[in-house]
């Protein structure tokens, strides 16, 4: 089995190991590329328009990110066409469906493109062009394959014309239609060789061989090879080929339902997260399902008071079940010298009067930052976006109090992980303040914190969430938050989500967390905005579009009748906003495929 990639860049440790293996199969499977074009791979990838081309690259791997083969697609946008430079698989591994899926999603990201067209260079398989049998059987085998999706080389031109006069089977130009009608025009097709020509091999082919073969092609529309090996089937369509930055990687929560509170009225229940399962139903193929994963509590620690994670495991451990404790004293006049009973000391450690201490509340709320660690670990190893569904939520816990349901900040805790390996970005679109992530890195510049919510002259948590809370020290400028009115309707919002999202832009985070509330719908009993299921949908589009490797963790939402509806809609958007393209370039005039 294998999985299909799309590398950015070589940020992640991941990334870089992926890119060092698609350079030694380079190396072994083309020997005429030099060295010198092999090791700018990764500087085409961070910088692709200097090299006139924005190139995509693709890696099929197998278990531990061992790639077994890799396509390298150059797109360019101000002529509309792409161009596949390379497509190989690893030596001595033909055949096992790698190649036939690498194409097939080159097709699809072309198509996304609008690409009026892919071209590729092939090795002939006429005796005339190539005087080598055992070579020009295996290119009838390529050309054959090719074929099979309509992809056929273009004649009647010198675009075989060899660059000198000791080259050895020039390669033919094929053009893959990608499943449209074949009519490429003459003009159009000139302009494509000549980028093709300057672009790859401008620093060693004359102007006056460009311009030759570029007036060679003189028929329009185009002539097109006809068919040669497949000659009665219809062309394949390729169909959707899965791919892991096209995936979402959920981490559903196992131990949320232990937590239920079953005072009338308690609007954070276990039914909230049955509902945004079953919303995502049927999105099985853009799912993947990772299991929870344990870790230490000093992760917890690295974000939360030491002190406080200890109180909430021992009163949670000491709470009769199915009894929960209520704070009702607030000991703020000696914070040095808390009450000595734990029940009464809870006030202490908390913000409000209605979020409880019960029996499994430590057990649930730890589980959710494993959760959030797993899905944080899943960005790290590839996928581009990953789902915490976790209960209790987590974004109004501070440093050392809980409050408003949440016992530890899931989010910032995964924050905090993620900023080991570069700068994040927290972006809270719950309706409610993130109070606590607000806290956690309010004297910090490594983590850009913006949350947009109710404003808190009317909206919980009252005491922070102001415009002018722009951070402390080191962190002077790094909080960002955007209270709104009462009233919100779906374009108020993304006119303030856009402004958000200009200032992540700015920062250049490496890593995206979202603390996704669902409790801005219209008709939630904790909020007074009125978004519809296309708000969320739009306000991921917006999010997606971002294209950088994104965590969500989820926070609020209690309608329970539109609750999946929304979710499923903002997870529609979020892919769809990234599903658009980036990234990399060229080499010799030799046919650069190896399937």
């Amino acid at each position: 089995m294998f999985r299909i990639r799309r590398i950015f860049d070589d940020s992640l440790d991941v990334d870089r190991e992926a890119i060092q293996q698609v350079r030694g199969i380079l190396r072994n499977q083309f020997s005429q590329v030099s060295v010198k074009e092999i090791d700018k791979l990764p500087q085409q990838l961070r910088n692709p328009l200097k090299y006139r081309f924005r190139s995509i690259l693709f890696v099929a791997e197998k278990n531990r990110h061992k790639v077994r083969g890799f396509a390298l697609l150059m797109h360019a946008p101000d002529l509309n066409f792409c161009y596949l430079d390379f497509i190989s698989v690893e030596p001595g591994k033909t055949g096992g469906g790698v190649g036939g899926a690498l194409y097939e999603r080159v097709r699809e990201e072309a198509s996304t493109l609008n690409s009026k067209g892919l071209f590729f260079e092939c090795l002939p398989d006429e005796p005339n062009l190539c005087g080598m049998p055992s070579l020009i059987r295996q290119n009838r085998a390529r050309l054959k394959f090719y074929e099979r999706y309509g992809a056929r080389p273009i004649v009647n031109t010198e675009y075989e014309l060899p660059l000198k006069s000791d080259d050895t089977c020039p390669p033919h130009l094929v053009f893959d239609p990608l499943g449209k009608p074949a009519h490429l025009s003459r003009d159009d097709a000139r302009k494509t060789v000549r980028a093709i020509l300057e672009r790859k091999y401008g620093a060693y082919a004359p102007p006056e061989y460009i311009d030759r073969v570029t007036e060679s092609f003189k028929d329009d529309p185009v002539l097109i090879r006809e068919p040669k090996y497949v000659i009665h089937e219809k062309p394949l369509s390729g169909g959707s080929v899965r791919s892991l930055e096209r995936t979402i990687a959920l981490v559903l929560t196992d131990q949320h339902e232990i937590h239920h509170v079953h005072e009338r009225g308690y609007v954070e229940s276990p039914v909230r997260v049955r509902s945004i399962l079953k919303g995502l139903e049927g999105m099985e193929q853009m799912i993947d399902r990772i299991p929870p994963q344990h870790f230490s509590e000093r992760i917890i620690k690295e974000v939360h008071d030491g002190a406080f994670v200890e109180y909430l495991k021992r009163v949670c451990n000491r709470i009769e079940k199915g009894r929960s404790v209520y704070p009702y004293v607030f000991p703020i006049r000696n914070a040095a010298r808390p009450p000595k009973e734990l029940p009464i000391r809870a006030g202490y450690y908390c913000i409000d009067t209605f979020t409880p201490l019960n029996k499994h509340a430590y057990t649930a709320a730890k589980r959710a930052v494993d959760c959030s660690l797993t899905a944080a670990r899943a960005v790290l190893q590839g996928y581009r976006t990953a789902y915490a569904l976790v209960r209790p939520p987590g974004h109004h816990a501070e440093r050392r109090s809980f409050g408003g349901f949440c016992y530890f900040n899931s989010a910032s805790v995964a924050a905090q992980f993620l900023s080991a390996h570069g700068r994040v970005a927290v972006l809270d679109i719950d309706y409610h303040h993130g109070n606590g992530t607000q806290d956690i890195f309010y004297n910090r510049a490594d983590v850009l914190t913006v949350s947009i919510h109710g404003d808190p002259s009317f909206a919980y948590p009252y005491f922070s969430g102001f415009r002018d809370e722009k951070g402390v020290g080191n962190g002077s400028g790094f909080n960002v938050n955007i209270p709104l009115d009462e009233e919100v309707d779906g374009e108020k919002y993304r006119k303030s989500l856009s402004g958000a999202l200009k200032r992540i832009n700015v920062f250049r985070p490496k890593f995206l967390v979202v603390s996704l509330g669902l409790d801005t719908a219209k008709g939630d009993p904790t909020g007074s905005w009125s978004l519809s299921p296309e708000d969320f949908e739009k306000n991921g589009q917006m999010i997606g579009a971002m294209r950088m490797p994104t965590l969500i963790v989820q926070e609020g939402g209690y309608r329970i009748r539109s609750l999946g509806g929304n979710a499923r809609h903002f997870f529609l958007g979020l892919i769809h906003g990234a599903g658009a393209p980036v990234t990399v370039p060229a080499r010799s005039r030799t046919g650069h495929e190896q399937l």
